[in-house]
Formats: C-alpha cells, sequence, structure tokens
C-alpha cells in the first residue's frame, strides 16, 4: 500500500469540527502544571465527543469488505428487452460503486476464507441509483427470506461459547436439502477466490425488464471477469489468514493504484413469461441456475474500476445497496428471496446510518434530481424550501405524475398460503455440477473439503449430511463418507459444546 505522502506546504489552522481555531491541540486545559483539568477544555471534549463514537454498528453479514469506483459502458443494444436509460445507446458510460465482501465473518474477519464473496454494483444513472446487490455464485442457500435470520445465525457464532460451530453450520445445511447446490459449490475448488479481481460476479435473483412498448421478460444478470478465474487452495488460503488477512482488499487497492484496472463483461440471460410457464424448475427459486444452453448470454457492456476510495469509511463503510432501487426499464420478479430482500436491505441501512442514510454523498443520485416529500429526521442533510408543502397531493406544487413510468402489470392467481416449497427438486442442477462440471480431481476436493468440515460435527449430523450427498450422487456420498469414517476412527465421536434439549423456555408473564 505504498503511497507517497507528501508534506503539504499550506499554513493550516487547526479547528475544531465547527471552525473555530485551536491554539494547541498537544495539551488539556489544567489549573497550573499539576492540576486537575477544566471541563471548559471545548478543545478536548469536541475530540473526545467525536472519538466515542466513530463507530456505526458493523453489518450484521458482509461486514468484511472492500470498495471501489469506476465505470459501466455499454457495448451492445439490449433496447429491444429495456427501457432503462442505462442501456439506451451504445458507448454510453454510468458512474459505479462496487463493493465487494465475504459474508458471514465480522469487519475484522480474514479476506480468504471459505465464504460466498458479495458483489454489490450502484449505478448513478439520470433515472436515479440503480443497485444490483449479488454475490459471485450465481445461486443461494435458501429460497425462502423467512429463513435468512436463522441461516445467518448458524454460520455465526454459537451463542454460548462465542465460537464458531460446526454443529449449527452443518445442522441447519442438513435439515434443508435445498442448499446442496450452493453447499457443492462453495466447497469446490471456486470457494476460495483469490481475491475480488478474478471471480465472476451474478445478480443472482430473477429480475424483470421491461422495454418502451411495455412488454416485459425475466431476467438474470451475469458479469465475468476479464483478469480470467484464479482460485486459492486451502493451503494457500490458510497461510494468507496468518501473514495477510487483508489480502483481498490489498490486492484491489494495490491494482487500481498502479493503474493495473480490473474489469468485467455484463451478460444477461431472458426468459419470456411463456417459458417461465413451461420452465421445468420454477425460475425464480434462488437455489437454481437457468442453464446457458437454453438461455443463452447476452453481452450487454463491460465495467471498469479505475478508483479507489479517498476515505474507506464515507465511501465504502457507509455505502448502502438496496434491491429496491431500481431504474424504470428494471423490475421485481416473484423471487421470494428478492422480495424480502426488498425489505431487509433498507432497513438494516436505516438503523445503521438512519433514515437520511441516502443524504451520504456515496449513497445520492447524481444526476437524477430528487423530488419527494420527505423531511426532517437525523441527519437531514439537504435542506427543503420551507414554504413548500410536506405533502402530497397539494393545490401549490404541480403534479408530476408520467404514466409511462408505472411498473408493468401481470396476471397472479392461487391461493393464499404459506406454500411449502421445501421439497421441490434439490438434487438436479447439484447432480449436473457434480457429475459433468467438475473434473474428477476437482470432485475429490470437494469430498476433502466437505469432509475436512463435517468431521468436526456430530455424528447424527454427519449421517443426515451424508445422506444429502447420496442423493446427489452415491459416489457424492460414498466418498465423504469414508473419509468421514477415517477422520472418526482417529478422532472419537465429537462431542457437543452445548446442550439445547436442556433448555425450557420460559413461561410467558
Amino acid at each position: 500500500m505504498e503511497q507517497p505522502r507528501i508534506p503539504t506546504e499550506e499554513n493550516t489552522v487547526l479547528t475544531t469540527g465547527a471552525g473555530n481555531p485551536i491554539g494547541d491541540k498537544l495539551n488539556v486545559l489544567t489549573v497550573g502544571p499539576r492540576g486537575p483539568m477544566l471541563m471548559q477544555d471545548v478543545a478536548f471534549t469536541d475530540e473526545m465527543a467525536h472519538f466515542s463514537r466513530e463507530r456505526i454498528p458493523e453489518r450484521v453479514v458482509h461486514a468484511k469488505g472492500a470498495g471501489a469506483f469506476g465505470y459501466f459502458e455499454v457495448t451492445d443494444d439490449i433496447t429491444k428487452y429495456t427501457k432503462a436509460k442505462v442501456f439506451d445507446r451504445i458507448g454510453k458510460k454510468t458512474d459505479i460503486a462496487v463493493r465487494f465482501s465475504t459474508v458471514a465473518g465480522e469487519a475484522g474477519s480474514a479476506d480468504t476464507v471459505r465464504d460466498p464473496r458479495g458483489f454489490a454494483l450502484k449505478f448513478y444513472t439520470e433515472d436515479g441509483i440503480w443497485d444490483l446487490v449479488g454475490n459471485n455464485t450465481p445461486i443461494f442457500f435458501i429460497k425462502d427470506p423467512i429463513l435468512f435470520p436463522s441461516f445467518i445465525h448458524s454460520q455465526k457464532r454459537n451463542p454460548q461459547t462465542n465460537l464458531k460451530d460446526p454443529d449449527m453450520v452443518w445442522d441447519f445445511w442438513s435439515l434443508r436439502p435445498e442448499s446442496l447446490h450452493q453447499v457443492s459449490l462453495l466447497f469446490s475448488d471456486r470457494g476460495i477466490p483469490d481475491g475480488f479481481r478474478f471471480m465472476n460476479g451474478y445478480g443472482s435473483h430473477t429480475f424483470k425488464l421491461v422495454n418502451e412498448q411495455g412488454k416485459a421478460v425475466y431476467c438474470k444478470f451475469n458479469y465475468k471477469t476479464n483478469q480470467g478465474i484464479k482460485n486459492l487452495t486451502v493451503e494457500e488460503a490458510d497461510r494468507l489468514v496468518v501473514q495477510d488477512p487483508d489480502y483481498a482488499t490489498r490486492d484491489l487497492f494495490q491494482a487500481i493504484a498502479q493503474k493495473d484496472f480490473p474489469s468485467w463483461t455484463m451478460y444477461i440471460q431472458v426468459m419470456t413469461f411463456e417459458e417461465a410457464e413451461k420452465c421445468p424448475f420454477n425460475p425464480f427459486d434462488l437455489t437454481k441456475v437457468w442453464p446457458h444452453k437454453e438461455y443463452p448470454l447476452i453481452r450487454v457492456g463491460k465495467f471498469v474500476l479505475n478508483r479507489n476510495p479517498e476515505n474507506y469509511f464515507a465511501e465504502v463503510e457507509q455505502i448502502a445497496f438496496d434491491p429496491g432501487n431500481m431504474p424504470p426499464g428494471i423490475e421485481s420478479s416473484p423471487d421470494k428471496m428478492l422480495q424480502g430482500r426488498l425489505f431487509s436491505y433498507p432497513d438494516t441501512h436505516r438503523y445503521r446510518l438512519g433514515p437520511n442514510y441516502l443524504h451520504i454523498p456515496v449513497n445520492c443520485p447524481r444526476i437524477a434530481k430528487v423530488c419527494n416529500y420527505q423531511r426532517d429526521g437525523p441527519m437531514c442533510i439537504f435542506a427543503s424550501p420551507s414554504h413548500l408543502p410536506n405533502y402530497y397531493p397539494n393545490s401549490f406544487t404541480p403534479p408530476q405524475h408520467r404514466p409511462n413510468l408505472k411498473e408493468s402489470t401481470f396476471q397472479s392467481t392461487g391461493d393464499i398460503d404459506r406454500h411449502d416449497n421445501s421439497e421441490e427438486d434439490n438434487v438436479s442442477q447439484t447432480r449436473e455440477f457434480y457429475r459433468k462440471t467438475l473434473s474428477p480431481e476437482e470432485r475429490k476436493r470437494l469430498c476433502e473439503n466437505i469432509a475436512g468440515h463435517l468431521k468436526d460435527a456430530q455424528l447424527f449430523i454427519q449421517e443426515r449430511a451424508v445422506k444429502n450427498f447420496n442423493d446427489v450422487d452415491p459416489e457424492y456420498g460414498a466418498n465423504i463418507q469414508a473419509l468421514l469414517n477415517k477422520y472418526n476412527a482417529a478422532n472419537g465421536t465429537k462431542k457437543p459444546l452445548h446442550n439445547y434439549t436442556s433448555y425450557v423456555c420460559p413461561k410467558a408473564q
């Protein structure tokens, strides 16, 4: 991180946060050289009061991350699918911000753990912010958003021991066979990317594109790294956890500082409504991919990262992505996980950053003019003239409705119920991945990686997990079981760290 620090020749005067000049910033006010300090030392209280408040709550998930800035450039015409202005002509460039992250670790955790990587894009379009929030995998562990808190709890620390607990991890995964696809991808060679530059990204969810004529199609966003795919071996990753836990953050920052700007090519996959009705799997299921053979990649453009943050806290820690930020021409689909995130993401930001988090410069629209009737609240930065109404409709400002920007319409039928789709096909795509995508050597390493982690779970959890892998492919389950047998014979049966069965929920008072 060898950035030159050049001393300034400017004769700068130190001030308080209010801009009041300070004559001495090295010594507190005291009664005599050895006497007590004075409460009237506002230079001290200004400094200390801010210091005590300079941390904000870390993200519950994706806490450890790195960010950069650049541009997106359209290279191919997709206006027959969408009226979104970000895509309206070839050669058009739009400023973007990107945040990469791990998922389960805390803010101080290592970059090289086996974990999905967050891959979030913010486009500063003339129709407002577009946040495309995804991962480096096209799928996820669960298909229903009500399970998300429990899933994340299972990946975090044991509430009694405050230790990572394989029982929790594998108990949840083995009880939800829908996770098989993502678990298999996670423990494959791609489970530990070599930094952030050498991995693909995916919007993951199913979205809807709408064109100028109001015709809609379903869509998946994919972005392929132009640096090529590179991954770390288990041994390399373990070494870096000790020697350079910020490896991926450092690699990204140095590459951009040295003008080796990373880039990705963006593609979409398109599925018509008619195709969705006939699709052999649920196209809105986040545990499923859309096969490229049936839904080929259509090139859209590329994005390049060419600027590092000037201030990490202001531009990366405070950056806030909301999948509900979609300009006209891009809409949500019946993807339940996406719909759950439409609430949870902005709700999180209002907790972490305040109700006016969109006033923070990195989150502000840069081209679009904001026109709404939201007022006041903590950290309100933008002053709206007080003589204008703060309600709508009113008799003093003309309505600005634009009917052509209304959401597309579609018909939906069915009983309102809590529909259980956990038993839908959870193995076919995982079987395809295991048998056809992976080479024999890659399958061998996959089984070794899974067994090396699963061995620390209790025996009954191991057995349930192996049964799930066996349902995918008998060879898959048998290879993992053979490795577990060796581990268990050498180490004995793992004792539980906790005893949930002894806990009795207190009666309501």
